[in-house]
């Protein structure tokens, strides 16, 4: 299991490192991650499922996740002073940006509600009993 744990993070490595090196060839003001992401996407898709292994690999990253955002709160600790100084349009970002989220997040799922198969979500519909 570890050798294909590896392998397959240094797959995922590898996607993002392909697209650090296509958004640095072209310029593109989308992040590297991002272009990573969606050709690891499309190789899945090309693949047609999820390698078990694959989805094992990513399972460790994402229970990791939050030591990622150490060098993130040590670099707000750092600035504080910075940051205290432009606080109100940081707080007015972050607000409309939330409020956004929602409103999009909500608009797609009441659009994407549309197209279910008898307008019920799943869970959520009849539950074979009737009313005799």
């Amino acid at each position: 299991m570890g050798v294909k744990m590896l392998a397959f993070l240094t797959l995922i490595f590898v996607c993002q490192l392909v697209g650090e090196f296509f958004v640095s060839v072209s310029g593109l003001p989308i992040p590297g991650p991002v272009i990573g992401l969606a050709t690891l996407f499309v190789g899945l898709l090309v693949h047609g499922s999820l390698p078990i292994d694959l989805g094992k690999a990513a399972d460790v990253l994402i229970t990791n996740l939050s030591l990622l955002f150490i060098p993130a709160g040590v670099g707000v600790l750092l600035h504080a002073q910075l940051i205290g100084t432009d606080v109100v349009p940081i707080t007015i970002s972050l607000i409309g940006s939330t409020l956004l989220t929602i409103a999009v997040t909500g608009s797609l799922m009441a659009w994407m509600d549309r197209f279910s198969t008898n307008g019920d979500r799943s869970g959520e519909g009849d539950s074979g009993a009737t009313d005799d």
